[in-house]
């Protein structure tokens, strides 16, 4: 889980849908992000990832964001210009980092598929 990675973030974002606010309420028992927690627009299914990606870039404290498929996979196609296509499943986590102007894939965990 995120804690094994020793995830630290300032707030956790999450979508107006009660499933995502539930999953940011978890993690933040967890995590214990300083800035709580916040509902955003933007990370409905079917929002632009370019909006997502624009507000990610004037972020100066690390965030985590709780949203929906297929939104998740288009941001971060638009975050990760240029690099493989990630595979997201229901409840997959992934870590971004930015320097400069561009963002790398850190790690990506997802729960086991039987």
């Amino acid at each position: 889980m995120a804690l094994d990675r020793n995830v630290q973030v300032a707030e956790i974002c999450h979508s107006e849908i009660r499933r995502a606010r539930e999953t940011a309420e978890i993690l933040a028992r967890y995590l214990k992000p300083p800035g709580g927690l916040r509902q955003i627009e933007g990370l409905l299914p079917d929002d632009d990832p370019e909006l997502g990606k624009a507000e990610l870039e004037l972020a100066d404290e690390a965030v985590m964001w709780v949203g929906h498929l297929p939104y998740m996979n288009r941001l971060a196609a638009a975050l990760l210009a240029g690099a493989p296509a990630l595979e997201f499943t229901p409840a997959t986590m992934i870590c971004c980092s930015k320097s400069g102007a561009r963002w790398r894939l850190e790690w990506q965990l997802a729960p086991a598929l039987e």
